[in-house]
């Protein structure tokens, strides 16, 4: 039996909520005169460029945007650019959803590698069943589901389009 998807989020309210977290990261790091936005590959990825591009809009940080590739099967097979010096400065890590908490605390462990000023998570979508015990810092949307249930979020492109429960 095919599982049905019901639609959580579309455009125009991941839009509010973008505006909203960026606004908020904002907040949180108006002492800053730069920060990092590392964006796990994928959704995370996306949902920081997004990010990246209402933070220089709204705020006078300098922002910079990294991508962080995690190989879940080959572990530590995180890879980080190599030229990227995270030691002393504040970074936000940043994925789309988070399902089990995996994935972040595979990037954790990448990014703990480094002397972190300050260290933030940031997600569209947190969902209240996690297998991992992860608090993120910055949500767009919180989501009570069960442990089968799955939350996707589509794009076209660079844009987000729509999140999904499945």
């Amino acid at each position: 039996m095919k599982k049905k998807r019901v639609l959580i989020l579309e455009k125009e309210r991941i839009a509010y909520k973008l505006r909203r977290m960026a606004y908020e990261i904002w907040e949180r790091n108006s002492d800053e005169k730069e920060i990092i936005l590392i964006g796990i590959n994928g959704g995370g990825k996306i949902l920081a460029d997004n990010l990246s591009a209402l933070i220089k809009e709204i705020s006078p940080l300098m922002v910079i945007t990294i991508p962080l590739k995690i190989n879940k099967k080959k572990l530590p097979g995180n890879i980080i650019d190599p030229g990227a010096d995270l030691t002393g400065r504040t970074v936000v890590l940043v994925d789309d959803v988070v399902n089990s908490g995996r994935t972040i605390i595979y990037s954790l462990r990448s990014l703990l590698a480094y002397d972190l000023k300050k260290l933030m998570i940031a997600v569209l979508v947190d969902r209240k069943h996690k297998s991992f015990p992860i608090a993120s810092d910055i949500v767009g949307h919180t989501v009570a589901t069960t442990l089968q249930d799955h939350i996707e979020m589509e794009t076209e492109g660079d844009e987000i389009i729509a999140v999904y429960l499945e």
